[in-house]
């Protein structure tokens, strides 16, 4: 790491994150002029144009890469037409201990006064407020599942590599052939797409001209410094802002700042969930790597330093935070951004490149919370690279994540990608996969499926609220076999799955009415072609997920209800509904029983797990192929938590596998924290036994020793657990390195623990920056000594 990476590393590692009203102001006042006067889609892309032409421009001292989203490191803008902070949500923000928000007392009376009284009543978040019916609300309510665009836009998008051989010019020539093609006296949405692409050819104009003004701002800052190596490097950034994004690029340094101004772009249009990907980066810049290298134009170290540029910026772009109640809870910063490294190329042969390398070294030296990175791990890939990445993953910092894309490979095919755009396809944010660059894939938010099983045991009733939330399934105690129990589980599973969709067809449907995202829709095909939106069934494909969650939480309770209630019949339904009611306060002898003799997910034992797979098949078959209300497209399953299985944890009471009230609940399809008890290799045995290939993404979480990790035959040990669960069919693995002794440490000594990075559930997160429950949760995690 040299001296410019260190400071800059220093600059945003220190700098607190904080709250910008910038981009607000702007766009009210726009707003306030000119809403009515245009077709929505331009209006939308006129605002865009008016914040890109007078938003700040900031071009740190060190800099080479430039840009942030808001007017200086770590500022976050707020979308008041999607979400409109209240004042009291900004108090708690600019105060809470975790995940703060600095924000002014002048800019918290500002936006009271000057955004919060245009945005009541107008923003998304209040329309779908607004409409939905009673029974969704409660349910919602309740925690039987969570809802992303009430908070944030559809997002989880990649790119793929068209925007290193087309510039944003070349893209407004497409556009501008697409009108010229439209029949008006045949077509009658002929003037909707017209509104739709002049819309983007607007879009496209903004974001050139953002680039234009950090040329400009580069140069007037070389006329005033007095370093002259510094004047060189501010002419070249300025010559780089002029070439990209109008035109592609032409080596390393503009591919890099190319991709950056995009992401820039997409992320202050709009704040979508998650925030934005280059998808397979390694392979899109290799060839301008190799090509500067052979004429003497770069060198490997610059490549290095220009890559670290790039991961600051990154890590410079708090997650826009979240309004109402759950501006109170701690969330995190990382806005997911997950870097592809490695995987197979759209030939299917081996992606790994140099550039890969570099990555990995750029991980390992910087320790920084953003950009998620992950390493895909094919069988074509060699075993130089996966062992590279463990010698990374060993150090503790939670990156980077392991997937297999001969599995989701075949996950998108079964879906109905073509070869070569599954083949260059990855994840986005988590564990989510889609095609880069041809897919909307988006997520609607988590179903917990655990409280479903609950409120099945109170027959429609919320325990916790006492208020019913679901259908009448029969009274429990009056059953008189498990099927019939699991008959009365699935009759809930399907009234909430069906409410959840309900409702996610009307908010897909505002989203496209009131806030298409004409940038966006630029660099995603076959938006351009078909003259429509990106939230309006443009892309090539079009993907609706819910992410559902505890599967080892629900198959161990529905475990110990077969085996005790129904089979060895040595506990009464009555007698554990009464216990778990009381969170096993005076029952900790039939807690124990059930603890020490119920069969759990996670042991190679097909009497668990086969409960586990009627779960997930089950699942599968209530959400996968059902049309999501655009062209083609459907909604599909996966299996994902992020932290949402601690706050499923916080709304449900205890559960028949001896989990106590308030307790998270297990996270994707890892298993119930404590209750696998063989190994590792019994995990991934078990989850093996789950036909991964119906999901869109799968997550599994492993916590090991470090001592398990320090010989090279370790790392070669680790390499094989991975084959070995990925030739079983597995999606995705990650892991946390770290012992109990050290979590305990950095929870009752955080100031000596800054930099502690563990992974989550899909992402990294600073250990000390979590609340106090997600801490527990990672503690409690089972901790491996062998492999």
């Amino acid at each position: 790491m040299n001296d410019r990476i260190r400071t800059l590393r220093e600059e945003s590692v220190s700098t607190p994150a904080s709250l910008s009203i910038e981009r607000a102001l702007i766009e009210t006042a726009f707003y306030k002029e000119n809403n009515g006067k245009y077709a929505t889609p331009v209006m939308r892309a006129l605002n865009f144009l008016e914040i890109c032409e007078k938003k700040s421009i900031y071009i740190g001292t060190n800099e080479l890469i430039v840009g942030e989203r808001g007017e200086k490191p770590k500022a976050v803008y707020t979308f008041p037409e999607l979400t409109c902070h209240s004042v009291e949500d900004l108090h708690v923000l600019n105060t809470r201990e975790q995940q703060r928000y600095v924000i002014s007392e002048e800019d918290i009376d500002i936006y009271r006064r000057e955004v919060i009284p245009y945005w009541k009543g107008r923003s998304q978040r209040d329309r779908i407020f607004n409409h939905v019916p009673g029974e969704w609300k409660a349910a919602y309510e309740a925690g039987l599942f969570t809802e992303f665009m009430e908070q944030r836009a559809p997002g989880h998008t990649c790119m793929d590599g068209k925007i290193y051989r087309k510039g944003m010019l070349d893209f407004k020539r497409e556009i501008e052939e697409e009108i010229a093609k439209l029949d008006y006296c045949n077509d009658p949405e002929a003037l909707d797409k017209e509104d739709q692409l002049h819309a983007m050819a607007i879009s496209c104009d903004a974001i050139i001209r953002l680039a234009e003004r950090h040329a400009e701002k580069a140069e007037e800052m070389a006329r005033h410094e007095k370093d002259p190596a510094r004047v060189e490097e501010l002419n070249r950034i300025a010559e780089v802002c002029r070439r990209v994004p109008a035109h592609a690029p032409r080596n390393f340094w503009e591919a890099i700042q190319m991709y950056w101004f995009i992401h820039l772009g997409v992320i202050t249009e709009l704040n979508g969930w998650d925030a934005f990907n280059p998808g397979h980066f390694d392979q899109h810049l290799a060839p301008f790597y190799q090509n500067d290298l052979e004429n003497g134009t770069l060198t490997r170290e610059e490549a290095k330093e220009l890559l670290c540029c790039f991961w600051i910026k990154v890590n410079n772009q708090p997650a826009p935070p979240k309004v109402g109640i759950t501006a109170n809870e701690s969330g995190t910063y990382n806005d997911f951004t997950n870097i592809n490294i490695g995987g197979v190329k759209p030939d299917g042969s081996d992606g790994v490149n140099d550039v890969s390398y570099l990555m990995l070294e750029v991980i390992e030296e910087l320790h920084i919370l953003q950009p998620g990175n992950s390493v895909h791990i094919a069988s074509v890939t060699p075993n130089r690279f996966l062992h590279a990445a463990i010698k990374v993953i060993r150090q503790g910092h939670g990156y980077p994540s392991v997937f297999n894309p001969d599995v989701y490979i075949q996950e998108m095919l079964r879906s109905g990608k073509s070869l070569r755009d599954a083949r260059e396809g990855g994840c986005s944010g988590c564990i989510e996969v889609g095609a880069f660059g041809k897919e909307a894939y988006l997520l609607t938010g988590y179903l917990n499926v655990p409280k479903i099983l609950e409120i099945t045991l109170f027959n429609g009733v919320d325990p916790v609220t006492g208020k019913k939330v679901g259908i009448e399934t029969g009274d429990p105690r009056n059953f008189t076999s498990y099927d019939e129990l699991y008959q009365a589980f699935h009759a809930q599973l399907k009234y909430i799955i069906d409410l959840k969709i309900k409702v996610n067809h009307y908010i897909d449907r505002m989203y496209a009415r009131y806030f298409p995202a004409t940038f966006l829709s630029v660099l995603i095909d076959d938006c351009i072609k078909k003259g429509r939106d990106y939230y309006n069934g443009g892309p090539r494909y079009n993907t609706t997920y819910i992410q559902c969650t505890g599967l080892g939480t629900v198959t161990d309770s529905l475990s110990s209800l077969k085996k005790h209630v129904f089979e060895v019949k040595d506990i009464r339904m009555d007698q554990l509904l009464y216990a778990i009611s009381v969170n096993f306060e005076g029952e900790e002898v039939l807690r124990q029983r059930i603890i020490n003799h119920t069969p759990f997910f996670g042991n190679d034992d097909d009497y668990a797990d086969n409960i586990a797979v009627k779960v997930y098949d089950d699942l599968f078959d209530l959400i996968d192929n059902r049309p999501n209300g655009k062209p083609g497209g459907k909604y599909h399953l996966n299996m994902l938590s992020t932290t949402c299985h601690n706050y499923f944890g916080n709304v449900m009471g205890a559960m028949p596998n001896g989990r106590l009230a308030g307790k998270a609940i297990s996270d994707g399809t890892s298993p119930s924290h404590g209750g696998d008890t063989h190994g590792p290799s019994a995990v991934i045995r078990s989850l093996g036994k789950l036909d991964q290939v119906k999901s869109g993404g799968t997550l599994l979480n492993l916590r090991f020793l470090p001592s398990l990790l320090r010989r090279d035959e370790d790392v070669a040990k680790l390499g094989n657990l991975i084959r070995s669960y990925f030739a079983q069919g597995g999606h995705h693995v990650q892991f946390n390195i770290v012992d109990t002794a050290t979590l305990l440490a950095a929870r009752d000594n955080p100031e000596e623990y800054k930099d502690l990075l563990v992974r989550m559930a899909g992402y990294s997160d600073y250990f000390n920056d979590m609340h106090e429950n997600l801490k527990q949760e990672i503690i409690e995690r089972t901790e491996n000594e062998s492999f």
